[in-house]
């Protein structure tokens, strides 16, 4: 029999509802380049590196350049949020629930914005003039499990792809790891390493940055089997289009003997932006 409101009723002498452990919000949104967009689609125009001509006699033609244009396309998706509260319920809780259930409601649509810009960092790319070509993240982004976790080694490696594809090291950095991945970090960092210190404290949130990436802990991210799959990006490597913001509406319900409905919405959509700013860290669990 699933869980119902009647669970809190007064005969648990409760005087607020508690919300049950759960990640609050977006952790992901402001690390990702965000957009205002309209339409259920939208299209980014990039322009990519062109070379210069050495000019090698007097009064030469002038060079046409071609200079390379391409295109992503982002899909809108829309989200929503609804529950229920009868007056009855109310009275029997000894109070209103209303705000915990909005904190809920705001909660899962965040978690919503997380698994948007997940399956966008290491899914397939919506590219070309109408979107119509799918770009998949190349072999050479990503880095394999090699039957370990994360390792400082991984790390390295991370940052020397990026760093080989030319992105601008003064764009901020991200990874996104689960817990296990910090505990790697611990396991495999000996107490003489001049690294320890540093990974203690970034377990112990004291800090958040290391080897240049800023970490940000998740449990959302996938496991193929073997391994979770960890990103690490540049800022404008991934971009969050919101079509419309989270909107929340609290208000009774006629239809509904007048019941109070908690409701959020919003439509959004994310997309990788570039390869070479993302690379995919697998490590094995």
């Amino acid at each position: 029999m699933s869980t119902t409101i009647s669970t809190a009723f007064v005969s648990q002498f409760s005087s607020n509802v508690q919300l049950l452990s759960q990640q609050m919000g977006s952790l992901l949104r402001d690390a990702v380049s965000n957009e205002s967009v309209t339409g259920e689609k939208s299209f980014h125009d990039q322009v990519g590196s062109a070379a210069a001509i050495a000019k090698t006699s007097r009064h030469a033609d002038t060079p046409l350049m071609d200079t390379p244009h391409t295109r992503r396309m982002i899909t809108m998706t829309e989200y929503e949020y609804a529950d229920l509260i009868d007056d009855g319920d109310k009275v029997r809780m000894l109070i209103d629930p209303t705000s915990t259930y909005a904190r809920a409601a705001a909660a899962a649509m965040g978690r919503a914005m997380d698994d948007s810009v997940i399956a966008a960092l290491g899914g397939t790319a919506s590219t070309g003039k109408d979107g119509s070509t799918s770009t998949a993240l190349p072999s050479a982004q990503k880095i394999v499990h090699g039957s370990a976790g994360l390792t400082i080694a991984k790390l390295v490696s991370a940052k020397k792809i990026l760093d080989q594809g030319s992105v601008d090291p003064s764009i901020q950095r991200y990874i996104v790891v689960s817990p296990e991945q910090i505990e790697d970090l611990l396991n495999n960092t000996t107490v003489t390493s001049s690294d320890f210190n540093t990974v203690k404290a970034l377990a112990q949130g004291q800090i958040s940055d290391f080897v240049g990436f800023k970490f940000i802990v998740s449990n959302r991210l996938t496991d193929d089997g073997t391994s979770r799959l960890c990103y690490a990006w540049a800022e404008d490597g991934c971009m969050m289009a919101i079509n419309k913001d989270v909107t929340a509406r609290i208000e009774e319900r006629a239809d509904k003997s007048y019941a109070t409905q908690v409701y959020y919405c919003s439509s959004f959509g994310a997309s990788r932006m570039e390869e070479a700013k993302v690379v995919q860290i697998a490590c094995n669990e």
